[in-house]
């Protein structure tokens, strides 16, 4: 491995994607020098003053701070990244690691710029491009042997913090350490699914993506489909993001997806899909009235600024063939009723090759032209398969690649259908099936291997065993299993309990399955546990339904068992005699969230988003929760001095407003992580192995937690200020009758109850007064129409 260690990075470039990249470095922990041009306005007054001269980068930055999606996973972490420009501070690039170029996509403009990184930068230095479409090995023409070696293209998806894919382009020139490096580098430290490219024309991504954008641009037109209808059809129901493909276009930008069909169309002459297309007339249509999308207000949609009778936007769609906006309505296809009532995405794409309605065909007829196109692209534009899969997924979020999607439809049955369709499908696919290989990917002994056309072979996935994907165990006899989760042998004496409800819910299933598993773990000599999945999100939280069933039926002895059950887990989770770590992506909403709290230690994906959301619903964490929170106040506060009150008042305030962390360091910041027992990985592929290792760790000299009886609690010193606190948040019209209600009862559990002085408390007391007003809330009407609402509209009411 090329031995280099980043301390410093300089971003040239401090437009959206210049700020987004250095916000996204600072966030990892990296030092960070943004430079940018001197403002084209520059007053003779101004021109001696430095704010005035780093305005472009200040005022960037400032606008990344109050951006959302927010581009920092703390803001605080902006402090990582000093501002200056190209004319006072280029010198301090000889100071960086890692210098990458995010400047204007001209080629000329480029090369000046690596004209003046030639005369400034350290040898040995990093020089990448974050260009999403200029030839590599144009860049370095007329520069040195030292900054050809060290160079490559570094393409960056936006928005950076929350789209996965880096894709890494070397040209001929660069040393293979170099390449080896970033991909490394990528992935550990900066959490991205590192890509492999050729420096070919759009890369990988962008190359398929596009194609697959276009193609359904032309199939609606032709099939005379409604977009609206479209992007029900290319959405979630097909395993990719709720935009669908116009709405998609509409965020992207319209005049940036004709430049890359365009610029694809003339650089790629040899492509028999691209060649074939031509911008319809409806996109020039767009074009030339400047209707980019949502940047200019309105593209394929507009929005009118109206409600309708539900009080919803009206949104307007336009109409491919006469070119005029009409309100939006979606079509009633059979095939949308028959994917919406299918959980599993394998079932569903086999079930769009079995329907035969106008959207089936649509989507059978761009899986096929998806199909034949990456087969020829192959090795143009990569020499493996996965890599085409692994760009697709991180670049455009689709929840499979286009050649997991073909395992899904059956390789040899598409080819088929593709043919008579007139597809032209890569020789290699059919060598591959006539050798009797009828997938793309197989596991073998729990080993993920993929199809490789240069051996004719299977191989196993490179770099696989830093990952643990639970898909590959689903061969193995589970060491446990129930309808809601399973019990897997992830090796060295580990066990990995998966969930796999709706959505992660936390029911009787789950509930269960924790316990029986801690106490097999236990009892058969395990070394330690994870509660992980990989999923999209570790949790929402627990079952509503079944609380809301036995609220409305006034079944008050089964929900006071219930709410029971759900914190004595959490407690067995905590007093086990193996430790248990839990890894966490994505939503750990309540129950999740109440779990982690009591885990031996946390390993959460940067994008993990934890709260203690119940107040929502209008009641309070009843899992244990709100009693941890009681927990952990009495280990900050000292029993004398001035700092009770303020603490107490930040612990209630987070869950009286159910505060939710945007990432797993705002987390921390919540006090829902502690720094001394939980840890961040910033690729969230990563977080059940690293607990993993953290369970190995711990095991060796692991010894039982005693249940606490030392809880320090104000009683109704805390109240006081509580109420007090409560009063204000409704005086400022920040909550309702009943969310004060809610609040109050919050306070009661905090505090410890009505006592008359501070003293020390157990965490069983505490635990039965948390049970005590959560149940109280579940006799209050306004509770019950909360619930009900959330799950029908999935959304809080507030009443």
């Amino acid at each position: 491995m090329y031995n280099k260690h980043i301390k410093k990075v300089a971003v040239l470039g401090s437009g959206l994607m210049g700020t987004g990249i250095a916000a996204h470095l600072a966030g990892c922990g990296i030092e960070v020098l943004m430079l940018d041009i001197l403002p084209a306005d520059l007053s003779d007054k101004d021109a001696q003053k430095t704010a005035a001269r780093n305005r472009i980068g200040n005022t960037s930055l400032q606008n990344a701070l109050k951006a959302k999606p927010a581009p920092f996973y703390d803001n605080r972490f902006a402090s990582r990244i000093t501002v200056g420009n190209f004319e006072d501070d280029f010198a301090k690039i000889k100071d960086c690691d890692w210098i990458i170029e995010v400047v204007v996509e001209r080629l000329d403009i480029k090369k000046q710029v690596y004209e003046k990184v030639e005369q400034f930068r350290a040898k040995g230095s990093l020089v990448t491009s974050n260009t999403s479409g200029i030839p590599i090995h144009l860049m370095t023409e007329g520069r040195s042997d030292d900054f050809r070696k060290n160079f490559c293209g570094t393409h960056f998806f936006n928005p950076v913090r929350y789209m996965r894919l880096l894709e890494i382009i070397p040209t001929a020139d660069t040393d293979p350490a170099v390449v080896e490096f970033f991909m490394h580098y990528g992935d550990v430290v900066l959490g991205k699914q590192t890509v492999l490219c050729k420096d070919t024309p759009a890369f990988i991504a962008n190359r398929v993506g596009v194609y697959a954008m276009a193609k359904i641009f032309q199939l609606t037109h032709q099939m005379g489909l409604g977009i609206d209808t479209v992007d029900a059809l290319t959405g979630p129901a097909i395993g990719r993001p709720k935009t669908g493909t116009f709405r998609l276009a509409d965020l992207v930008g319209m005049d940036t997806a004709v430049h890359v069909i365009n610029g694809m169309r003339q650089n790629c002459p040899d492509d028999e899909q691209i060649a074939a297309f031509e911008v319809p007339k409806f996109l020039t249509y767009l074009i030339d009235n400047k209707y980019f999308g949502n940047k200019s207000g309105q593209g394929f949609y507009k929005k009118t600024g109206e409600k309708d009778a539900k009080g919803r936007p009206v949104v307007l769609a336009l109409n491919l063939d006469t070119l005029e906006y009409a309100q939006s309505q979606k079509e009633k296809l059979p095939i949308l009723d028959t994917l919406k009532q299918i959980d599993e995405l394998p079932r569903r794409i086999k079930a769009i090759f079995k329907a035969d309605d106008k959207g089936a065909q649509l989507l059978q007829r761009s899986f096929l032209g998806l199909f034949a196109y990456v087969s020829n692209r192959v090795p143009e534009i990569s020499d493996t398969l996965y890599a085409i899969d692994d760009a697709l997924r991180a670049g455009f979020a689709w929840e499979a690649g286009p050649f997991q999607y073909w395992d899904m439809a059956g390789v040899k049955e598409s080819v088929a259908i593709a043919e008579n369709q007139g597809e032209t499908i890569g020789a290699w696919v059919k060598e591959m099936l006539a050798a009797g290989h009828d997938s793309f990917y197989k596991v073998e002994n729990g080993v993920r291997k993929f199809y490789d056309p240069r051996t004719k072979a299977y191989q196993p996935m490179p770099g696989a065993e830093a990952f643990i994907l639970l898909e590959n165990y689903r061969s193995n006899k589970p060491v446990y299993t129930n309808a809601e989760c399973t019990l897997h042998d992830i090796g060295d004496g580990v066990l990995c309990l998966e969930f796999h409800s709706k959505m992660n819910a936390i029911g009787e299933g789950i509930l269960r399955g924790i316990n029986d598993s801690i106490q097999i773990a236990e009892e058969q000599g395990w070394k330690g546990m994870v509660i992980g999945n990989n999923a999209q999100n570790f949790t929402v939280g627990a079952n509503l339904m079944m609380i809301a069933m036995m609220a409305y039926q006034q079944e008050w002895d089964e929900l006071n068992m219930a709410v029971n059950i759900f914190q004595q887990t959490s407690m067995r989770i905590r007093y086990s005699a193996i430790p248990v770590v839990i890894a966490t992506q994505g939503y750990v909403f309540g129950g999740g969230c109440e779990f982690s709290m009591h885990a031996d230690a946390v390993v959460a994906a940067a994008e993990s988003y934890i709260g203690l959301v119940e107040v929502g619903v209008g009641i309070i964490p009843g899992g244990g929760g709100t009693k941890e929170f009681a927990v952990r106040l009495s280990d900050e506060i000292s029993k004398e001095g001035d700092v009770q009150i303020p603490r107490l008042i930040d612990k209630f305030k987070c869950i009286a407003t159910a505060q939710v962390a945007t990432s797993a360091y705002e987390a921390f910041n919540y006090g829902y992580l502690l720094p001394a027992k939980d840890q961040v990985v910033h690729n969230s592929a990563r977080n059940i192995s690293e607990a993993k290792k953290k369970v190995l760790e711990m095991a060796e000299t692991y010894v039982m937690p005693i249940q606490r009886k030392d809880v320090y609690v104000l009683g109704r010193t805390g109240l006081g200020a509580l109420y007090i606190a409560a009063h204000s948040l409704k005086l400022g019209h920040y909550a309702s009758e009943h969310d004060i209600k809610i609040a109050q009862k919050v306070a009661y559990v905090l505090c410890g109850g009505d006592l008359t002085s501070p003293q020390t408390v157990s965490e069983q007391y505490l635990l039965d007064i948390e049970r005590e007003m959560f149940l109280s809330l579940c006799g209050e009407q306004k509770t019950l129409e909360r619930i009900q609402f959330m799950l029908e509209n999935g959304k809080p009411l507030r009443n």
